[in-house]
């Protein structure tokens, strides 16, 4: 038998190790498997070896750990480059693996006193907005000794792009992204080496725009410059070289010079204007200053200068355009196939000068002619204004769109000098380049689509912070929408470090408010006298629900540690108790959001009461703060917190559920809430419960009935209960309200709501329409947990339970996902109706409980490759039958 091989260690939840904001960063590395793996392989202990300015240091620890163990030497400092290589003991006769390879880490800079840069900006202050880009440039002489090290420090107030020679500096699209910017500002690492030339003039050109920074944000028309009304660049480029010559820092300070932008208008919400006959020359690596002007030194926000954890935002996907479109009005529309977030490159347009071509762009098609309604204030709409020359891979620099279809203005297929064909222009897809994780699939097809609608709008909406739909005048990181979907997410993609990082946001700014009410969207840019600061269950109820989660999939507790006082300020200040310590009955919550039957302009009008929901939600927030407190060796708070979560639960009992177990809000929603947060006094409750909420998912014929809150957890608590076959049904149900109706209506993404376009193919008239909403995407955890069957037993996966339970028509079902110990791998299969089959992967250093259907017997496994087999005729209850009166019996409309 051989050892597993170890990946090359990586650091803390970074994803490159370049410009790690930690003095001591945690190491983690993972296992990989073969066939020849001694099964059962768990580590006793590990070396690590540290070199440092060429000296090497060896640790051995005897531990089982894997997984963020401590930095092992002394502190590094700001700028420090250390290297470090793993190896583990293990295995039948603990023998030592092979030593991993080589992974470097490098600090960033870790204190404000290692910036000798100052912001600079434009000498003339622009009164209103949109403030127009600016662009900055600085000329210096390198010496002609070779270039050892070079590192760019960039931030700035609003969205940068730089350039070094003419060579852009990175891939990084919308750097350095959005943050509570009086909080917390991102700065960038970037090693530009190789884009030096020794002996020779070097031109630094840098382009800031307003990003999130000074753009109108939020609802009817938005506010400008919420965080501040002027551009500015921040950096600092240090060069070491080869040998000799003391090191060259080249900061920004008032001799760069700068001018305004081809780009005359770049926002968020309604895009950029390019002007071509505004263009500088080569302005990114000319020599030349002429006309350009001196800049103005301002001082830089009192914010704490931060070295991201998350990935930057990134083109990931080209995607080409499918078909062109001529609509009844004589519009030019071009079709790409896939909703998606990103921008439009146009490889080649010749036009007159002065000549305009617009780009307008929406999701969907109404009536034949683009939808722009749901975008509401938000145009959308990229321009370009010719010079007279062929102008070549234009992109939009510094805003994004979520669109299918694109409305292409003065530019059509029968143009006779540059003809508009599908290969044209193409879509870019960006996002937070997040590293993908995890995988599902199933015998189903439309079931696939609904899985990969889930992960499209993801991708969509997790750019720079987790947004709620990437199109319309909005686009703002809602508590509510991120708190149901973090599982489905946290499996899909590695999201450790991009949510980390928004939780400081988060805690910073609900502990800057004396109540700790959480803010509902994050950065927090909804105006008071528009929605005034009340505390909110379900959405500022992430403070405790997000760390937890994160907690479980990556095994991190020092998210739980730094997020404490932010979760026990939620409990302790904001949460407004009625005399029962249960929530306050006069106030509004936003409860069951978006419940099917809610007409389309009160989408809070839901069928279940919305302090009952809130109510089930404090009862669960409170065990689980109880839990997190033990876990953090909190005794005195974890006794406090969990005689509360008791005595709330027994006063939620006295308050809603009948001593059989039926529920005062007598909900789908209401029902399953109860039975997932285990809020009733006995089993027989709960049976009770189940069987009631499985009537009313008949009386329904299948068809959704919950929103928010209960869409999560309905097929759980459906599955939980003994009914999965009804989950099944549910899942598979294709008249609307339900998860196949988009699907048949073409969707390529999840909607906000159910019937975001109605049947005969005319969108809702709700003013909340997106058709780019992760939220009720959320039964992606249940595909992943009940269908394929695999979760969390332990922080980090690092024990797995194995629990597939077939249903419905699904006679196959795999999911892989990449855990923090190694790969995991679940794969079962029916054949001739009732032959069970099950393969398992199990990474080396982690255990799997698997419970094979029809039965309830356990079998722990360790690391290896199992095969499991037994009887389970998955067709037992299928397909159930609504409950309906005899003459009004449907067919059914199952997929």
């Amino acid at each position: 038998m051989s050892q597993p091989t170890l990946t090359p260690p990586y650091f803390e939840q970074h994803p490159t190790g370049l410009g790690v904001g930690s003095s001591e960063p945690r190491i983690s590395w993972r296992f990989i498997a073969t066939d020849s793996t001694a099964a059962g392989w768990k580590q006793d202990a590990y070396d690590i070896e540290v070199t440092r300015s060429d000296d090497t240091e060896s640790y051995h620890v005897k531990s089982a750990e894997s997984v963020l163990v401590s930095w092992p030497s002394s502190s590094l400092q700001s700028r420090e480059v250390a290297k470090a290589r793993v190896r583990a003991y293990g295995g039948p006769d603990n023998t030592a693996t092979e030593w991993s390879a080589w992974s470097t880490v490098e600090c960033g800079l870790l204190s404000r006193q290692d910036w000798s840069a100052r912001a600079i900006t434009s000498p003339v202050k622009q009164t209103e907005g949109p403030l127009r880009p600016i662009r900055f440039r600085k000329t210096f002489a390198l010496s002609s000794a070779a270039v050892h090290r070079a590192r760019f420090y960039i931030t700035s107030l609003g969205v940068f792009q730089a350039y070094i020679n003419g060579e852009p500096v990175g891939d990084h699209c919308m750097a350095p992204g959005w943050t509570s910017y009086h909080n917390r500002l991102n700065y960038e690492v970037f090693d530009v080496t190789s884009l030096l030339k020794s002996g020779e003039e070097n031109t630094i050109a840098v382009e800031v725009s307003e990003g999130w920074y000074a753009t109108r944000l939020g609802f009817g028309g938005g506010r400008r410059f919420i965080y501040g009304d002027e551009l500015a660049l921040f950096a600092q480029l240090e060069i070491i070289p080869e040998q000799g010559d003391s090191p060259l820092v080249v900061t920004t300070e008032s001799s760069w010079k700068c001018h305004q932008s081809a780009i005359v208008r770049s926002e968020i919400y309604d895009g950029e204007v390019y002007d071509a006959r505004e263009e500088q020359g080569n302005w990114k690596s000319s020599t030349s200053e002429t006309s350009w002007e001196a800049t103005r030194e301002v001082e830089l926000p009192q914010t704490q200068l931060v070295a991201p954890n998350a990935p930057p935002v990134r083109v990931t996907e080209v995607v080409n355009a499918v078909e062109i479109i001529h609509t009844p009005s004589g519009k030019v529309i071009v079709d790409f196939g896939q909703n998606l977030v990103g921008r439009v490159r146009i490889h080649s347009l010749k036009k007159p000068a002065g000549h305009s071509t617009i780009l307008t762009h929406a999701e969907v098609l109404e009536g034949k002619q683009l939808g722009t309604r749901p975008l509401r204030a938000a145009k959308c709409q990229d321009e370009i204004i010719s010079a007279g020359h062929e102008i070549r891979d234009w992109i939009p620099r510094f805003t994004f769109h979520g669109f299918r279809y694109v409305q292409v203005d003065g530019w059509g297929p029968e143009d006779a000098d540059s003809p508009l064909t599908l290969q044209s222009l193409v879509a870019e897809v960006m996002h937070t380049d997040l590293k993908r994780s995890g995988w599902f699939s199933c015998s189903h097809p439309m079931v696939n689509k609904l899985h990969q609608n889930a992960t499209w709008g993801m991708r969509g909406n997790f750019l720079s912070v987790p947004t709620d739909c990437p199109q319309r005048d909005e686009r703002l990181g809602w508590t509510g929408d991120l708190q149901i979907f973090a599982p489905s997410a946290s499996f899909l993609y590695n999201t450790a470090g991009m949510l980390s990082d928004w939780l400081q946001d988060l805690s910073a700014e609900q502990l800057a408010d004396p109540n700790a009410i959480p803010p509902l969207v994050v950065p927090n840019v909804i105006d008071e006298s528009f929605w005034p600061a009340f505390p909110q269950a379900v959405w500022d109820d992430i403070a405790i629900i997000l760390p937890w989660t994160l907690y479980q999939c990556y095994g991190d507790i020092n998210i739980l540690r730094r997020q404490y006082p932010s979760m026990t300020g939620w409990l302790d200040r904001a949460v407004q108790r009625g005399p029962d310590r249960l929530w306050d009955e006069t106030l509004f919550q936003l409860g069951d959001w978006l419940d099917p039957t809610a007409p389309p302009d009160q989408p809070g009008n839901a069928r279940t009461d919305g302090t009952l929901v809130a109510d089930a939600y404090l009862v669960y927030v409170t065990g689980l703060l109880a839990r997190i407190c033990s876990i953090l060796d909190e005794s005195t708070d974890s006794s406090r917190y969990e005689a509360d979560y008791r005595a709330l639960k027994s006063r939620f009992q006295t308050k809603y559920i009948s001593p059989t177990g039926l529920l005062v809000g007598d909900t789908q929603t209401a029902l399953s809430l109860a039975l997932v947060f285990d809020l009733h006094d006995s089993p027989q409750q709960a049976a009770t419960a189940g069987e009631r909420l499985a009537r009313l998912v008949r009386i329904s014929k299948f068809q959704v009935s919950t929103g928010f809150a209960g869409t999560p957890v309905i097929t759980h608590a459906l599955t939980k209960s003994g009914h999965h076959q009804l989950a099944y049904r549910m899942l598979q149900e294709s008249n609307c309200p339900s998860w196949m109706y988009p699907i048949r209506m073409g969707a390529t993404t999840v909607w906000e709501r159910w019937d975001s376009m109605l049947p005969d193919g005319t969108i809702n008239p709700g003013e909340m329409t997106s058709f780019n909403h992760y939220a009720l995407g959320s039964i992606i955890n249940w595909l992943h947990k009940t269908v394929a069957g695999v979760s969390p037993l332990e922080p980090g996966w690092r024990e797995i339970l194995v629990k597939p339970l077939p249903g419905g028509t699904v006679t196959s079902a795999e999911a892989t996902y990449e855990t923090a110990y190694g790969r995991l791998g679940s794969r079962w299969e029916i054949k001739d109706c009732d032959q069970f089959r099950l393969e398992l992967v199990v990474p080396p250093n982690s255990t799997a409980r698997v419970v094979l259907p029809g039965t309830e017997d356990e079998k722990l496994v360790g690391s290896g490759r199992y095969t499991f087999e037994t009887t389970f005729n998955s067709q037992v209850g299928w397909p159930p039958k609504a409950q309906v009166p005899p003459m009004f019996e449907a067919e059914d409309s199952f997929v």
